[in-house]
């Protein structure tokens, strides 16, 4: 029998499959599945199906579960997740509530997380210039679980972009889900106990979760101006060029 005649490494089939996997196509996608989901959250406004329309005969761990399941591709497709808490708590009350919204919340995360590391870092990594943006990818690199900690206790930063932002940077799995975990629950929880406690909002729970949700909001506002500082004192402005000096 004769043998298969070896493709060259330049043939169409070798050609096609390296621009489809390349930085460029793969960033491509991820555009396209982020506009995806943005536009079907315009259109269909899956909060309102986990609020008013969860089957009213689901019960137990398992509609936990599968309200984690939900919230977390939710969550990764740009569904607020205040709305998303809130309906955790007026399904499923305070504890149960607050389990399932903080399991979607990791999840959501990880999922973006995962999109934006595979499809977007290596064609997104490049183009890290400048003083803000450099100054804001060597903190997430060197100290990324601090930095994701304070940016999920204060929450000024959007969900969505403090995902996509570490995914880009040199951050690790580990570090971002845990950080992502301990700096969400205080924030979650006041939003699920106050969309359990909606029905007596003159309750001493609903009164502290809604003070807390303002004090936070407040928080991440002094933060954030104090971190634009930061950042601006953490890269060098480049001096003024010089003129050569004519001998």
């Amino acid at each position: 029998m004769l043998a298969p005649v070896p493709r060259p490494p330049g043939s169409l089939a070798v050609r096609c499959s390296r621009a489809l996997l390349s930085p460029r196509s793969r960033l491509s996608l991820l555009a396209l599945l982020l506009l995806s989901a943005g536009t079907l959250v315009v259109l269909y406004e899956p909060q309102r199906m986990l609020s008013s329309g969860w089957p009213s005969q689901s019960g137990g761990a398992g509609a936990v579960l599968l309200f984690g399941l939900a919230y977390g591709v939710c969550a990764a497709a740009f569904v607020p997740r205040p709305v998303l808490n809130l309906a955790a708590g007026a399904l499923f009350g305070s504890a149960a509530g607050l389990t399932g919204a903080l399991a979607g919340t990791v999840l959501g995360a990880g999922i973006a997380f995962t999109l934006g590391r595979v499809l977007g870092q290596d064609a997104l990594r490049p183009l890290v210039r400048g003083r803000w943006l450099t100054a804001a990818d060597g903190q997430l690199s060197r100290h990324g679980f601090r930095s994701m900690l304070a940016i999920r206790l204060f929450p000024g930063v959007p969900f969505a972009a403090a995902n996509y932002c570490a995914a880009v940077s040199r951050m690790r799995y580990v570090p971002f889900l845990l950080a992502t975990a301990l700096g969400s629950l205080p924030n979650t929880a006041a939003y699920v106990v106050a969309g359990a406690q909606a029905g007596s909002p003159g309750s001493p729970a609903f009164l502290f979760s809604a003070g807390f949700i303002v004090l936070s909001g407040l928080g991440a506002a002094v933060v954030a101006w104090r971190k634009r500082h930061g950042l601006r004192a953490a890269v060098p402005a480049p001096g003024p060029e010089r003129e050569p000096v004519l001998k």
